[in-house]
């Protein structure tokens, strides 16, 4: 018998682990062999090896599971990523896909479509959650007509990271800390992220966070 697909499973809310946990388990082909509270938490399990799939929530502390999906295509190319998220969202999809993952599960279907997807991204195939197919390629043809792309992303790695930990109530200094980064650096990325979202204050950065799927509301 083939060794069933070992799944590391990343989610700050208990209750969803073990939902999630339930249904993975009862497949024969499927095991859970660790779990993580936060993205960062995530990485550290995975690198330890004995891992073949992550499943990650994008909306955890610390590190976002879009953020954990980017390191760990960097240091683990072998492993395969799935993003389970609340959020039907578009740019969340191509997002993920450029942070290396192989499929994407909207939470309220996980009992419909979890298991099938972690198959399809173990055997290399991609999984995008039944009725997102025909509204992706109408939204992106729409694109190609009117002679844009890909949506851009606006804001980089690493202001993401400055956005998500100021949303959360970190200071400057807490951040400078956590990031290894001056407090002055920290300042210009804040500034910068204001500039760009054409943003007044924190509450309104924080509301950017929360539709971003960066942090839960």
């Amino acid at each position: 018998m083939t060794a069933p697909i070992r799944v590391l499973l990343a989610d700050d809310h208990t209750l969803v682990r073990r939902g999630v946990r339930l249904i993975l388990d009862a497949e024969p082909d499927l095991t859970v062999v660790a779990e993580a509270g936060d993205g960062a938490e995530a990485v550290e399990l995975a690198r330890r090896g004995g891992v073949d799939l992550a499943v990650l929530d994008v909306a955890m502390p610390r590190t976002t599971g879009l953020q954990a999906a980017r390191e760990l295509s960097r240091r683990l190319p072998d492993l395969r990523i799935l993003i389970l998220t609340m959020y039907d969202n578009e740019q969340y999809f191509f997002e993920a896909l450029k942070a290396g993952a192989g499929g994407f599960v909207l939470k309220s279907a996980a009992d419909r479509d979890l298991v099938e997807a972690c198959r399809a991204v173990v055997g290399d195939e991609p999984f995008i959650y039944p009725g997102a197919e025909r509204a992706l390629v109408r939204s992106y043809l729409d694109r190609l007509h009117r002679g844009d792309g890909v949506p851009a992303r606006p804001i980089t790695e690493r202001e993401e990271e400055i956005l998500k930990l100021v949303a959360e109530g970190h200071t400057s200094k807490e951040i400078g800390e956590l990031l290894v980064i001056s407090v002055k650096t920290v300042e210009r990325h804040r500034a910068n992220l204001l500039q760009k979202l054409g943003m007044r204050d924190r509450l309104e950065l924080t509301r950017y966070a929360i539709r971003a799927g960066l942090i839960d509301p």
